[in-house]
């Protein structure tokens, strides 16, 4: 094997064995069969253009063009042309899987599902560290700088995973590139002699010289970096325990004791979101109710609280019914109505979960949905979104008295131990303010309602989307000091205080009503994205309160007098969308992103997952069709790559000595005849070297130094024919390249364009391939006459 070659494998194998760190990351791990696959692939490509040879440049460009022709097959089949040809189509939706993997990436806890943005995110990100590496280390023989981008793919992998085994990724990524490294030393040794790969295997203690001594100079070293790289960061304070530490203390210091991961973080991202000038339609609806103020349109229930972030729990789904089960905890006593919703999402709109009015009864949809029963959502499955998408709801209105609400049971333990958490991280002001503001309450009733009031009236709070808030678990705490904030912050903040009250409480996340249109529609938009909290009474169920000031519609049940509370009068507003912007969980293309910018993406099961089994094209069936593109696309290009190897040997620097001066001469004159039937001269067999010479000159209409240039060339043939011993003439490489830049110039573009596309001298290979197979058929013959006659002559 030559050194480049196995450079080749070697840089494959580093990326691959630094890969081996995203392994904890995802479940399953099929898609590291598909990236070696693919990474193979890529590496052939670059080992033959290579051995053309292409220029470094054009090397690299070929291995990208390539590779993004493999992802294009794997990923955007359906949209490309011919099936791997990336256009337009074949882009968007390579865009939308990213976004949707990174949309995934901030959802799911580690392990992750592999849905198809993830596998697109993980494969194509090998692809490219791999790209680097070769590039780096093959291309431009330079081993060394290929360890950062290796480092990059190493680093983010165990920044994110950590765990025990974190040392064994470390290990696996350090070997690579230590293998990597000795491959390249090996390769230079090589070029200044005899490889350097062993001593020869004869006894005696005079072989025992430096013949091993670098590879085992460069072993040791390794080793003894490896060594360092472990224990020295051990005594060193400041690094936290060296590379091998798990990462035990978070992503970050934060404040307040939790990490920089929390519920404020989402809100400075979404704040620039919410302060655009253009409110787009995100849907429309018709009802056959006529009071649409409690219309709210709920994607999700952020059900699951940690102390510095409220996000989905993870549940089990199903199979949508037919009817959905009674709301729990709804009694027969509670007055309600029957609403039926027509819905039409817009086209851009690409939302994982199904807004819909709370809580609903029955969906007539299109598509692959499943049903999760404890947030009464509909989940889409293997890809599917909401975008274009028309669908039926039949839905409830619950309207509860205030003293159904107020005489309502302690709730059953299991569902009041789950949705009362709260983590000893919170800070202590949050159970103190929540006291002191609903004290003197005699049930929990008055104290939601005395929530409410505090934050939407009486507590001073300001709606502000400008607001700037710090991170960690003290972000409540800075919010109730502070009071300004939209409705993100007063949701998160009212459930979290309900929560130190013993009331089971969550966080929905969805749309306000919208605004009424002449047509008897309801338009909604961007900015009617909006968060609110749902508190639990038994008898009733879940039920929706309003505290952020001038957004929504406070609910009727929570305005009644009654014994106990000091409820002032609270504005009644519109049903129309408010100016002000509001948290928008879907306000981008897809809604996963606006989820996560709430921490209210959830973290399913793996029912909920996208399934290994549907995550993708099989590697073997991948791998089959990659095959053959890359045949359909090199199958076309051979006879180029064969004309192009062919000049580099016959110009190469062979032939500087008297033994093989004749081979050198006759393959220059070769190339400079070759390349004239390339341009359309046509050889001419009959002719000596010195007529075909001026032929090619007059055909070629070549100038004056190219006419010397082939002269000079067809001198020395006649001298390797007829001269007795042949002497080596120095400058034919560079006279048969003038000879080509000269018929080059003289040639029309089409020409020009034929001779490197398809080369008629080309035909050499078909003729060499005819006299091999005449020649072996030719020897076959004549060992079955021998065969024949043996016999016969041992007969007789």
């Amino acid at each position: 094997m030559s050194g480049r070659a196995r450079l080749t494998l070697c840089s494959a194998a580093a990326t691959l064995m630094a890969a081996c760190a995203l392994l904890p990351l995802v479940e399953p791990v099929t898609w590291l069969f598909q990236a070696v696959c693919l990474l193979a692939l890529q590496a052939g490509v670059g080992a033959l253009t290579r051995r053309v040879p292409l220029a470094r440049p054009l090397t690299v460009a070929a291995q990208a063009l390539v590779t993004l022709m493999l992802l294009t097959l794997v990923f955007a089949r359906q949209q490309a042309v011919l099936g791997f040809v990336p256009g337009p189509e074949a882009f968007r939706h390579l865009g939308d899987l990213l976004q949707s993997g990174t949309d995934d990436v901030g959802r799911y806890a580690i392990p992750a599902p592999l849905s198809d943005g993830i596998r697109l995110m993980l494969v194509g990100g090998v692809l490219v560290i791999g790209l680097a590496v070769d590039a780096l280390a093959v291309t431009f023989r330079s081993a060394a700088p290929a360890g950062l981008p290796l480092l990059a793919l190493y680093s983010v992998a165990a920044g994110l995973s950590g765990g025990g085994a974190a040392w064994l990724w470390f290990l696996l990524a350090a070997g690579g590139y230590l293998m990597l490294l000795l491959a390249e030393g090996r390769d230079r040794l090589s070029q200044w002699g005899r490889v350097f790969g062993g001593a020869p295997r004869t006894r005696g203690p005079e072989v025992s010289t430096g013949a091993t001594a670098p590879v085992r100079t460069g072993r040791r070293i390794g080793a003894v970096a490896l060594g360092v790289a472990l224990v020295v960061p051990l005594g060193l304070p400041a690094l936290d325990g060296g590379l091998l530490d798990a990462a035990g203390a978070g992503v970050g210091p934060g404040s307040g004791g939790g990490g920089t991961i929390s519920a404020v973080n989402p809100l400075v991202s979404l704040r620039d979101s919410l302060n655009v000038d253009e409110d787009r339609q995100v849907m429309s609806y018709r009802t056959s109710t006529q009071d649409t103020q409690d219309m709210y349109l709920r994607i999700v229930s952020l059900d699951d609280f940690d102390g510095t972030a409220w996000k989905p729990a993870q549940r089990h789904i199903q199979d949508v019914p037919d009817t959905f089960p009674t709301p729990v905890g709804l009694g027969g006593d509670v007055r309600r109505s029957e609403v039926r919703t027509r819905i039409a999402a817009a086209d851009w709109y690409a939302q994982d979960w199904l807004p819909m009015p709370y809580p609903a009864s029955g969906v007539s949809i299109k598509g692959s949905w499943r049903y999760e029963p404890v947030g009464r959502t509909l989940v889409g499955d293997h890809g599917q979104n909401t975008r274009g998408l028309q669908y039926d709801v039949t839905s409830v209105i619950v309207e509860p008295t205030a003293a159904q609400l107020s005489d309502a049971p302690e709730p059953p333990k299991a569902l009041k131990r789950e949705f009362t958490k709260v983590p000893e991280s919170l800070p202590a002001v949050v159970a103190q303010t929540a006291r002191k503001v609903t004290g003197g309450s005699t049930n929990h009733y008055e104290q939601a309602v005395k929530l409410q009031d505090y934050f939407a009236v009486s507590g001073g709070f300001t709606y502000d989307t400008q607001v700037q808030v710090g991170s960690g678990s003290a972000a409540i705490a800075r919010f109730l000091r502070d009071k300004r904030g939209f409705c993100v912050h007063f949701s998160f903040a009212m459930a979290s205080m309900a929560r130190t009250l013993g009331i089971p409480a969550r966080v929905a996340v969805g749309f306000t009503p919208g605004s009424p249109q002449a047509d008897g529609s309801m338009s909604v938009g961007l900015r009617d994205a909006h968060a609110w909290p749902e508190l639990y009474f038994e008898g009733v169920g879940w039920t929706r309160f309003e505290p952020t000031p001038s957004r929504g519609s406070v609910p009727d049940y929570t305005q009644t007098a009654t014994p106990g509370l000091d409820t002032p009068t609270l504005p009644q507003p519109t049903t129309s969308a408010s100016t002000a912007p509001s948290t928008a969980p879907s306000a981008g293309t897809t809604c996963s992103a606006q989820e996560k910018r709430l921490e209210g993406c959830p973290s399913q099961s793996a029912a909920a997952a996208v399934s290994s089994e549907d995550g993708g094209t099989p590697w073997f069936e991948t791998l089959g069709l990659a095959l053959s593109v890359l045949l359909v696309l090199a199958v076309p290009s051979l006879p180029m790559l064969w004309r192009l190897r062919v000049r580099t040997r016959r110009l190469g620097a062979h032939g500087r000595g008297e033994a093989d001066a004749a081979a050198y001469t006759l393959a220059a004159w070769l190339e400079v005849t070759d390349t004239a039937w390339d341009y359309g001269i046509v050889p001419d067999e009959s002719l000596t070297p010195r007529r075909a010479a001026e032929r090619i000159v007059r055909m070629g209409l070549l100038d004056w130094e190219a006419a010397e240039a082939v002269q000079r060339i067809a001198a020395a043939v006649e001298q390797v024919l007829y001269a007795p011993r042949p002497r080596p003439v120095a400058g034919l490489a560079e006279d048969a390249r003038r000879v080509t830049a000269a018929l080059r110039a003289t040639a029309s573009r089409t020409a020009r364009l034929r001779a490197v596309v398809a080369p008629r001298s080309a035909i050499r290979v078909v003729w060499a391939a005819s006299a091999r197979r005449a020649a072996v058929t030719a020897r076959l013959a004549a060992r079955k006459e021998t065969l024949l006659r043996r016999p016969s002559g041992q007969n007789g």
